[in-house]
């Protein structure tokens, strides 16, 4: 018997601001449903939140999904006016806890305006300071609660920092595990989306419009060198117009069909960020791409600024190198054409890709990271 079976129903304000967030924070809200049934939800967040919450958003994902710092700076008041939206309804709303979802810049101010409410703070998907803002480690030590960790290195690391974390498991495991349990095969999904009997080579180019922007030039013409051997095609991001994906390429866009294109592809091109540790879940062997504005001055900048050797979850999960990341200058068409040869059928680099790949599976656990994650939200308010 869990400590929260007595409680009769709790108000929860979710604040997730970007494409993977809402997914993540969507099966959680399903989790604490099933625990607590008359469970009401405020949230910021996207479809999949607005399907668990049974209405919309306070505020959608495509209206925060800001990255880089001049994309942040041209919609600051866009930005403030989220911010200001938020406050406004924790005060008046004054809910239970407040969970928050990734999204550091925008959920760490949410969190001391929380605490200094009095409201109990709850961090799913922690801000990845180990990998660089270590200063972050002191706002959340004053001003969360409980932090409810995807990856399986972060307690560790917290806990010389003086925190608490607890890891659920990842998410993703039992997300892409669901959705390919039921998948179509190969044959029906090329027939469902119009592609031919050719191989399918995978471009994953991001869900922000300045990551697609960045990268899906890059991966077409990759795309366009390896055209005899493969019909490539795009994983388009739900909140992006197929309008967009024009500006950079004529190739066919599968949208909301993600998780299965890269399970029927024989190898994908992926932006960096969360989608590489679903495509290494999906056992498709993937480049990793991060195009940023290119310079190499950026990228030295970055390596100084990054703590960790890595950037890729596959690589972090797996304490080693086992997909290939080029990052900044270093991703253009020649060293990514060059990347892929190396992971094709048949060659020694797909083999050791995949035998990384269920060295990292098995560090992340077992399936059930949001039921978890509830039950641990649930008693800590229950105190």
């Amino acid at each position: 018997m869990y400590l929260w079976e007595n409680i009769d129903y709790m108000h929860y304000f979710i604040s997730a601001g970007e494409a993977s967030g809402d997914l993540h924070a969507g099966e959680l809200m399903n989790r604490l449903r099933e625990a607590d049934p008359n469970a009401h939800f405020t949230f910021t967040g996207g479809d999949n939140m607005s399907c668990a919450a049974g209405h919309e958003p306070l505020v959608h994902i495509r209206d925060m999904a800001f990255m880089g710092f001049s994309e942040v700076i041209r919609n600051l008041g866009r930005i403030r006016n989220n911010f200001t939206t938020v406050k406004k309804a924790i005060d008046k709303l004054q809910p239970d806890c407040v969970i928050l979802v990734d999204y550091p810049s925008f959920n760490l101010k949410i969190a001391r305006h929380a605490r200094k409410l009095g409201i109990p703070v709850v961090y799913y998907i922690a801000p990845k300071v180990w990998a660089w803002k270590e200063w972050r480690v002191k706002q959340i030590r004053r001003n969360v609660n409980l932090i409810l960790s995807i990856l399986p290195f972060e307690p560790e690391y917290f806990a010389r920092k003086g925190i608490t974390a607890h890891y659920v498991g990842n998410p993703s495991v039992e997300e892409v595990d669901r959705k390919l349990a039921t998948a179509p095969t190969a044959t029906e999904f090329r027939t469902s989306h119009h592609l031919t009997d050719t191989p399918i080579l995978a471009l994953v180019p991001g869900s922000r419009v300045s990551e697609i922007r960045n990268n899906l030039p890059i991966m077409h013409e990759v795309a366009r060198r390896f055209a005899n051997r493969f019909q490539a095609v795009i994983a388009g991001a739900p909140d992006i117009d197929l309008t967009f994906y024009r500006q950079f390429s004529d190739l066919p866009v599968v949208t909301d069909a993600t998780y299965l294109l890269m399970k029927h592809s024989q190898a994908a091109l992926v932006t960096s960020g969360t989608a590489t540790l679903e495509c290494a879940l999906c056992n498709t062997p993937q480049i990793v791409c991060y195009r940023g504005n290119g310079s190499k001055l950026t990228y030295k900048i970055m390596e100084r600024l990054l703590h960790i050797p890595f950037v890729s979850l596959p690589n972090l999960i797996a304490g080693k190198e086992i997909v290939p990341e080029l990052l900044m200058y270093r991703c253009n068409a020649d060293s990514v054409s060059y990347a892929l040869t190396d992971i094709l059928p048949d060659t020694i680099g797909r083999q050791k890709q995949l035998e990384g790949y269920t060295l990292m599976r098995s560090r992340l656990g077992k399936p059930g990271a949001a039921k978890r994650a509830a039950h641990l939200i649930l008693n800590l308010l229950s105190k």
